[in-house]
């Protein structure tokens, strides 16, 4: 299994995201990483996540396996993964990163109606599901929920 590497505390915006067993402060900004092929989707999800007080973006990825580098390479509380991309789709990004991370937390996020979508999410290594056509302060709650269940965890 793989450990996150966090940057040195000089590089890091947020020096209580580490917490010390000594320690009882916590950083209250969740970071996220938003994976979608369709860049239109990527920046507004970029600019309403940017608008969030409590929400840090640390990154943007088009494909999954961009998705699998960026995870290794951050380590974000919540991820927005899109299930069909190139290269590598959604759900096996998925696998990956919860292979590795089983602490991240993983919101697929899909246009897809197809009843084979509910049997896929249910073998899936993901922790929420969220169709595109959903108002943005509700994925945004989504977000901020999944993130707490992952520093809960932790």
């Amino acid at each position: 299994m793989s450990v996150c590497r966090y940057p040195q505390l000089s590089e890091f915006p947020c020096p209580f995201r580490f917490v010390h067993p000594m320690l009882s402060c916590e950083c209250p900004v969740l970071r996220v990483l938003v994976v979608d092929d369709h860049e239109l989707t990527r920046i507004s999800l970029k600019l309403a996540l940017q608008r969030q007080a409590d929400i840090e973006l640390v990154g943007l990825a088009s494909n999954g396996r961009e998705a699998v580098e960026l995870a290794e390479r951050h380590c974000p509380d919540v991820i927005i993964l899109d299930l069909q991309m190139p290269v590598m789709d959604g759900l096996s990004a998925s696998t990956q990163i919860k292979s590795s991370h089983p602490n991240i937390r993983i919101l697929a996020y899909s246009s897809l109606e197809d009843p084979q979508t509910e049997v896929m999410l249910q073998t899936a290594k993901v922790d929420a599901f969220c169709k595109k056509d959903t108002a943005i302060q509700d994925l945004i709650s989504m977000v901020n929920k999944l993130g707490h269940r992952s520093a809960a965890d932790s």
